[in-house]
């Protein structure tokens, strides 16, 4: 297990379209377990491997809830519907917090570590967790969709309208 540096905005791998995996390797499931290693090293609920310099679609997300730990290998939105705003944040935007829209709920399918399809739905903040970090596979930064940005020093007393 290693903790992997996360790379910081302006780096253009985070803008960049990330290439499809193709290899159900050794390589992949040590980059998985590495991922989630810095994920929570790093106090995050989601990471998305263009944040640690792989040009991969590749991420791994878990909210601290029931649904543990979902590794998304292609991952890709077949459903949503619902709306919700809230905060978000982002481990390559440091101290940086605004106010987003997305989907309340959706319907994914991914592939695992061994490369089977599998479909999941999640809601609330699951779902919210996973669209951003899909959404860093296609060089989407939470940064184009903050509909009002959120200092540190409003977080304490924050709650979404």
């Amino acid at each position: 297990m290693a903790i992997l540096p996360i790379v910081m905005h302006p780096s253009p791998i985070l803008e960049k379209e990330c290439e499809k995996v193709t290899d159900f390797d050794k390589k992949l499931k040590k980059l998985l377990t590495n991922m989630y290693d810095t994920m929570i090293e790093a106090d995050g609920v989601g990471l998305a491997a263009p944040q640690v310099g792989i040009d991969l679609q590749v991420a791994v997300v878990d909210i601290g809830d029931d649904s543990g730990t979902l590794e998304l290998i292609n991952p890709e939105i077949i459903e949503s519907e619902g709306s919700q705003t809230d905060l978000e944040g982002c481990l390559s935007f440091p101290g940086l917090y605004g106010e987003v829209t997305r989907p309340y709920s959706i319907k994914f399918r991914t592939l695992d570590r061994k490369g089977r399809m599998v479909e999941y739905q999640a809601q609330d903040f699951l779902a919210r967790a996973i669209q951003h970090e899909i959404d860093h596979l296609h060089g989407i930064l939470f940064t184009s969709k903050v509909e009002k940005y959120i200092t540190e020093e409003d977080l304490e007393g924050y709650e979404a309208q």
